[in-house]
C-alpha cells in the first residue's frame, strides 16, 4: 500500500509515476550514468519543475503548490519506485528544512528560489565540519561536508554551520561562488550524484542566515523523506518479485506455487508494509511536538531505512541469478537503497537513540480525527456522561477467567455493557452500531479516564460475531447480555488433533437426530474450557460434501452430558489449554448457527476476529524487562538501549499500520490486508523481544519468578505464536489471497 491515504495523494503518486514513464524510462537512465554522477541535471528537469512536483509542499505565496510534507513524501515515494534519477530528494529536503525557519526575507527568498526549480542539497550540522565566524559585518564559513547526495547538481546547498558560541547558523551556499568547491565522488547510487562541498572563507551576510531551524527537527524531516523514498523501493521489489513468481517456471511448475517462495514473498510484503507505515508516521509527526517527531524519525530510520538494503537483497535472491546481472534493474534499486541507508549514518546510532527516548516516553499513536474532530458532538457527550457515571461505580467480583481487571464483574461493568460500549460496533441493543469514527470517539473517551478499566469479552469476542450473524433473536437475547456482564464465559472448540491450522480437515461428527444433533469427537488446545459455560463448536454435518462445505457451527452448553474436559499442562507449568472429549453429546436444533453446512463461512469470520485481536496485542508492552535494563546504569545498558530501540521501532510500525487502516476506514475505504500483516509482524516482534530479553538479562533467566518477569512470559510465548493460526499459515494467506500467487 502506498504512503498516500487520500484519493488526492494517490492521484499525485500516479501522476509522478506517469511522468517517470514518459520522461525517464530506466533504459534512458542507464545511458546517462556518467552525466548524473557529474551532477548534470536530467533533460526533463524543467518539465518536472513545470509540473510542480519538487515544490508540492511549498506555499503557493512563495511559488509552491500549497501542499504538505506528506504530499512531498508521496512524490518521493513514487519517484523512487520509478527510479527517477537526479537530485529530486535533496532538493525537496532542502525546501522542507527551509520551511522550518522563522518567517523572514532570507527564508522566503530561499524558498522562492527552490520553488523556481533551482536544484539543492542539505548538509545537516552533524554531517559536516563547517565553522562560521564573524568578520566585521560579514560571516566567513570554512570547512567541508561529509559525503552528500545531490551536492554536485546543487546550485544551492543549505548548511548548518557551527557558530563561535556553539550554536548553529543555517545558511544557503551558492556553489557557483569561487569560495565554494565541490568534489564529485564515485557513488554507489548510479542515479544521483554524491560529493563533498568545501568552503574556504565563504562570505555571507548575517541577514542571509535562516533563524529558528531546530537541528533535531531538521534531521527528523530529512529522515522522514529518505524513508519515503525507501518505501517506494520496497514497493517496487514486492511488485516485481510477485510478477516474476507468477510466470517463471521450474520443474514444470510456476515457481510461485512453491511454498518456500510464497513465504519469502509474503515476508517481503510484510516488511514493505511496515517500512511504508514507519515512513508515513515519521512524515506525519512533523506537525507534532519535537519529542514525538524525534521518536517517529528514529523509528523510521531503524525500520524503514537501515534494513532496506537487505530487503532488496532478499528480493534479488527470489529472482535467482537473473536478478544479479547488470542488465536486470534490481541492482540499481539495491545500490540506491545502500546509499540512502548510508546517508543517515550508522543504524546503531538511531536504534540506541530510540531506546534512550523509549525509556521515558512512548510514541503517541492516537488517531488525529482532523475534520472529523468536531463531528458527532452529541454522541461524544453521551459517551463521556456514561463513562463518568461508570467511574462512580466499582466491580466487586473477579471473572472466572482469572484475576484480571478487564474481566471483573459488578455494577461498573454492567453499566458499560448495558450502554452498548463493550462492543460498540455491534448492532443495538448489544452495541451502538458504531462505525470507525464513533469507535475512535469511544476509544478517546476511555483514554481520558485512565482510572476506568475497559471491560473485555475475552474469547467471546471471537465467537459472538458468529452468534450475531447466524443465531435467531431468542438465542442472542439469552447469550449476549450475560456474556457482556461476564456472567457467561466461553471457550472455542475448533482445533482437533488432526485439524489445527487445517481446520477444514476436522473429524468431529454431528449426526442429525430427533430435535437436534448428536456430537462425537475430540477437541484440543481449548482455552479455558474448564471454566466455560458455552463453547463455539465446529463439527462435520455432511460427510458427502467437500471438506469446507460439510461443516456446521454449534453453540454447545458445556454442562451437557457426555463432555469430558482434561487439562493440558504446558511447558509453563500452567494448564490454560484443555482436551475436550465429546461422547454422544446432544445439541438442540436451535443451537445450530445458520444452516447445517454454514459453519465454514461463520468460522472464517470468527478467525478473522481472532486474528485481529491477537494482532492487537501490540498494545501490551512485552519489553518491560528490557526497558528497565535500558533505563538503569550498568554494563549492558548501551546494548539494551539499542535492542529496545529496534523493538520499539518494529512495535511502532505495527501500530502505525493500524492507524493507517483506521484512517482509511474513516475515509469510507474498504478494509485492507492490515490484519494478516499485523499478525505475522506480531509473531516476529514477540520472538525478537524475548530473544533480546534473554540475551541481555543473563542470569535472571536462571530464576523462574524474577522481577522483572522474564522466564514465565517466555514460557507462555508459544501460546501466542500459535494462537489464531501459525505464522506459516498466515504467510500462505498473504501469498495467495493478497499477493495473488497461485495455489497450484
Amino acid at each position: 500500500m502506498a504512503l498516500g491515504l487520500t484519493p488526492e495523494q494517490q492521484a499525485l503518486s500516479d501522476a509522478v509515476g506517469q511522468f517517470a514513464d514518459r520522461h525517464a524510462p530506466v533504459a534512458a537512465t542507464r545511458d546517462n550514468f556518467a552525466a548524473l554522477a557529474d551532477g548534470q541535471l536530467p533533460d526533463w528537469w524543467d518539465s518536472l519543475v513545470a509540473n510542480g512536483f519538487h515544490a508540492v509542499h511549498m506555499p503557493e505565496s512563495l511559488g509552491g503548490q500549497g501542499g504538505g510534507l506528506i504530499d512531498a513524501a508521496c512524490v518521493l515515494e513514487s519517484a523512487a519506485k520509478a527510479l527517477l534519477p537526479g537530485p529530486l530528494l535533496p532538493t525537496v529536503t532542502a525546501g522542507a528544512i527551509a520551511l522550518l525557519a522563522d518567517p523572514a526575507p532570507s527564508a522566503d527568498s530561499l524558498v522562492r528560489e527552490l520553488a523556481s526549480g533551482v536544484p539543492a542539497a542539505v548538509v545537516l550540522p552533524g554531517n559536516g565540519e563547517f565553522q562560521a565566524r564573524a568578520d566585521g559585518e560579514r560571516l566567513l564559513i570554512t570547512g567541508e561536508s561529509d559525503v552528500t547526495a545531490g551536492v554536485c547538481a546543487a546550485r544551492v546547498v543549505l548548511i548548518g554551520a557551527r557558530a563561535q558560541d556553539g550554536g548553529v547558523v543555517w545558511l544557503p551556499v551558492d556553489t557557483r561562488k569561487p569560495a565554494a568547491t565541490v568534489e564529485a565522488l564515485h557513488g554507489t547510487d548510479l542515479v544521483c550524484d554524491v560529493g563533498i562541498l568545501r568552503l574556504g572563507d565563504y562570505e555571507a551576510a548575517p541577514r542571509d542566515a535562516l533563524d529558528g531551524i531546530d537541528p533535531e527537527r531538521a534531521e527528523a524531516v530529512a529522515v522522514g523523506l529518505v524513508a519515503s523514498a525507501m518505501a517506494g523501493i520496497t514497493q517496487w521489489c514486492v511488485e516485481e518479485v510477485t510478477a516474476y513468481l507468477r510466470t517463471r517456471e521450474q520443474f514444470g511448475k510456476v515457481i510461485g506455487t512453491f511454498q518456500a517462495l510464497q513465504h519469502s514473498a509474503a515476508m517481503l510484503l510484510v516488511n514493505s508494509e511496515l517500512a511504508t507505515a514507519a515512513a508515513w508516521d515519521a512524515v506525519r509527526a512533523a506537525d507534532e511536538p519535537p519529542d514525538q517527531h524525534r521518536l517517529a524519525a528514529a523509528g523510521a530510520a531503524t525500520i524503514a531505512i537501515s534494513p532496506i538494503p537487505d530487503l532488496v537483497l532478499d528480493a534479488l535472491t527470489l529472482f535467482g541469478a537473473i536478478g544479479y546481472t547488470w542488465e536486470h534493474d534490481l541492482h540499481l534499486y539495491w545500490r540506491r537503497a545502500i546509499s540512502l541507508a548510508g546517508s543517515i549514518g550508522p543504524a546503531s546510532r538511531w536504534a540506541r537513540l530510540l531506546g534512550q527516548l523509549g525509556c521515558a516516553k512512548q510514541r503517541d499513536m492516537s488517531v488525529n480525527l482532523g475534520p472529523h474532530s468536531q463531528a458527532d458532538s452529541d454522541f461524544r457527550s453521551w459517551v463521556a456522561e456514561t463513562l463518568d457515571a461508570a467511574l462512580q461505580l466499582r466491580n466487586d467480583k473477579p471473572g472466572r477467567q482469572g484475576d484480571y481487571e478487564n474481566h471483573a464483574t459488578g455494577p461498573q461493568r454492567t453499566l458499560i455493557a448495558e450502554a452498548g460500549l463493550i462492543a460498540p460496533h455491534w448492532p443495538a441493543p448489544w452495541g451502538v452500531d458504531a462505525g470507525p469514527l464513533r469507535q475512535l470517539i469511544i476509544d478517546e473517551e476511555f483514554a481520558k479516564r485512565p482510572g476506568l478499566v475497559r471491560p473485555s469479552l475475552g474469547i467471546a469476542e471471537w465467537i459472538l460475531p458468529s452468534v450475531l450473524a447466524g443465531a435467531p433473536r431468542e438465542l442472542q437475547e439469552s447469550l449476549i447480555p450475560g456474556t457482556q456482564r461476564n456472567d457467561i464465559t466461553w471457550c472455542q472448540l475448533f482445533s482437533e488433533p488432526g485439524a489445527g491450522s487445517d481446520l477444514a480437515s476436522l473429524a468431529t461428527r454431528a449426526t442429525k437426530v430427533d430435535g437436534g444433533w448428536q456430537i462425537n469427537g475430540h477437541k484440543i488446545w481449548t482455552s479455558l474450557a474448564q471454566f466455560a459455560d458455552y463453547g463455539g463448536l465446529l463439527a462435520r454435518t455432511d460427510l458427502a460434501a467437500s471438506k469446507h462445505r460439510g461443516i456446521g457451527y454449534f453453540i454447545l452448553d458445556m454442562r451437557s452430558p457426555g463432555i469430558e474436559v482434561q487439562p493440558i499442562k504446558t511447558a509453563s507449568g500452567a494448564a490454560h489449554f484443555n482436551e475436550v472429549f465429546l461422547n454422544d453429546v446432544f445439541i438442540p436444533d436451535d443451537m445450530l448457527l445458520g444452516g447445517p453446512t454454514d459453519g465454514w463461512s461463520l468460522a472464517i469470520a470468527t478467525m478473522a476476529e481472532e486474528r485481529s485481536a491477537i494482532s492487537g496485542y501490540v498494545k501490551f508492552d512485552r519489553a518491560a524487562a528490557l526497558r528497565r535494563l535500558a533505563a538503569e546504569p550498568g554494563p549492558e545498558r548501551e546494548d539494551a538501549q539499542r535492542a529496545l530501540g529496534e523493538l520499539d521501532a518494529y512495535t511502532n510500525a505495527i501500530k502505525a499500520l493500524g492507524v493507517r487502516e483506521t484512517i482509511r476506514l474513516l475515509d469510507g475505504q474498504p478494509s485492507g490486508p492490515a490484519s494478516s500483516i499485523a499478525k505475522v509482524a506480531m509473531n516476529v516482534l514477540l520472538r525478537r523481544t524475548f530473544e533480546a530479553t534473554l540475551r541481555l538479562t543473563g542470569r535472571t533467566g536462571m530464576i523462574a519468578d524474577s522481577d522483572p518477569d522474564v522466564v514465565p512470559a517466555y514460557l507462555h510465548l508459544p501460546a501466542e505464536l500459535i494462537g489464531g493460526g501459525t505464522r506459516e499459515i498466515q504467510l500462505n494467506i498473504i501469498a495467495q489471497m493478497i499477493l495473488g500467487l497461485p495455489r497450484k
